[in-house]
């Protein structure tokens, strides 16, 4: 059945073509099975479940004025769940082909003459199967992407029923986020963004409704006067830390992922220092880091750096609509301070200067608006996240128990995130069948054993689990 073609949101068009040289815009995942699956069985539980999502068959189609989504009518499974065999060097072990393999596939590029995304399937894997998944970024973002691709699995969910669009129709983004963001500004407000240089005012007058009265309750006043603040901290946000992490990448992709750390203690953790599981898991990154490059005599003592942190701003059951609906907000990680509870409390202010920003709101705004710029536009404010930030860091909270695909547990689940510009680091945390796992993608000009990185957590995270032990436990737990 022909699916009518649909205009892209100008957010997705901004995703779509974000990708250049270095950075793909790739989100990039790895199950591991067992017992091991067949090509065949896994070709029809994909056709069966997750072509039932329109945007898995079609194609991206770009004119002068942006982007839509065409049905490929020559779509064909075996180019998207394709057999693929692991390289294994001579003494290599399957678990470090496999990562080989997932840099390399980061850093190929998806056909853009077919739907932008594929499953590659080793057969056999550590006694079972590998699926290696690349979805493009512009299909939609990791909430999405994880309630959308998890729905293949045994007893995973169809779409709901939702009514076709028109042709080429636009999805009218602008008017949840001129709700959301632009309706609390007074005119003042939006003359005084204008001062700072930022470029963002006539943006947001193009989403704006200029008609209507400004709204003067005080209410409005002083959410607006937030946004102000917001938009300010942007513009006048000084360039990250220099260190080892930051610098032109090559382009090149190694990835690392960590043995599952169970939930339930990490929250025993959060409980006995009075913080939230994410200030724990955030404070053992930092503290990673600053390891990693303690060792190779970059001291990180007195430094922070700065990590972009996806925010999700859509109801969570409105996920299978995919698309792009998530903001950024820095995030500073303390990576300097050697003391892990030190460290943790560090985390905690860094987190509750963030409740109430309207910075990842504004970021989507911003990103809105660059889908209608030319590239080289695009590419420019792009340029100015990269000089601000060393990662991107997200955090999924993922099903709790182990899932099945057509009768083969699903041992273990992990992916990464895409970094945009010239940002040379990829941090994925995801929470999965009771554990939670750390992911990594660098450039391997940047930092070229991830690895290194990776199995300090860990140890980062027994340091405070002993201290937990330790202290008396009271006072309420932080979600």
């Amino acid at each position: 059945m022909s699916v009518a073609a649909e205009r892209m949101s100008r957010v997705d068009t901004a995703w779509l073509r974000m990708d250049n040289e270095v950075n793909l815009m790739m989100i990039v995942g790895v199950w591991l099975l067992t017992p091991a699956l067949t090509l065949q069985t896994l070709r029809e539980r994909v056709e069966s479940r997750l072509l039932k999502y329109d945007r898995f068959r079609q194609k991206t189609v770009v004119d002068a004025t942006g982007a839509s989504w065409v049905a490929d009518e020559a779509f064909d499974i075996d180019h998207h769940v394709k057999p693929i065999a692991l390289a294994r060097e001579k003494g290599q072990s399957d678990r470090d082909a496999l990562k080989a393999l997932c840099g390399e596939l980061a850093t190929t590029p998806l056909d853009h003459t077919r739907p932008l995304w594929q499953f590659h399937f080793i057969e056999h894997y550590e006694g079972g199967s590998a699926v290696v998944v690349r979805i493009h970024h512009c299909i939609g973002d990791g909430i999405a992407l994880t309630a959308v691709v998890l729905s293949i699995t045994d007893g995973g969910n169809d779409p709901p029923r939702r009514r076709r669009r028109a042709p080429l129709e636009d999805t009218h983004e602008g008017d949840w986020l001129a709700d959301a963001v632009l309706k609390p500004l007074t005119e003042l407000t939006v003359k005084a963004i204008g001062m700072y240089g930022s470029g963002i005012a006539k943006s947001l007058e193009l989403l704006s409704h200029p008609g209507e009265p400004a709204q003067g309750s005080a209410e409005m006043v002083r959410t607006g006067a937030q946004v102000l603040k917001d938009v300010a901290a942007f513009a006048l946000m000084p360039d990250d830390s220099p260190t080892l992490l930051k610098g032109k990448p090559m382009g090149r992709k190694v990835v690392a992922w960590s043995e599952p750390i169970p939930l339930d203690v990490v929250k025993i953790v959060g409980k006995a220092l009075n913080c939230s599981v994410n200030d724990v898991l955030l404070a053992c990154a930092a503290g990673a880091i600053g390891g990693y490059l303690a060792e190779r005599g970059d001291d990180p003592t007195g430094k922070e750096i700065r990590a972009m942190v996806p925010v999700n701003l859509r109801p969570l059951e409105d996920a299978w609509k995919l698309g792009n609906r998530f903001g950024l907000a820095p995030l500073v990680l303390p990576i300097g301070i050697s003391n892990p509870v030190e460290r943790v409390y560090a985390v905690h202010a860094r987190m509750a200067e963030l409740k109430g920003s309207y910075q990842p709101l504004l970021a989507f705004a911003i990103l809105a608006m660059t889908g209608l710029f030319i590239k080289p536009v695009q590419d420019a404010v792009l340029g100015l996240f990269a000089k601000k930030t060393t990662a991107v860091m997200t955090n999924v909270p993922g099903p709790a128990t182990q899932l099945t695909l057509c009768g083969s547990t699903m041992r273990q689940s992990m992916f990464w995130v895409p970094a945009s510009g010239e940002v040379g680091m990829g941090l994925s945390i995801l929470s999965y069948g009771g554990g939670v796992q750390f992911g990594l993608i660098t450039d391997a000009k940047l930092c070229p054993d991830p690895d290194n990185i990776i199995q300090r957590f860990a140890p980062e995270f027994e340091k405070l689990l002993l201290v937990s032990l330790m202290l008396p436990w009271g006072g309420p737990e932080i979600e």
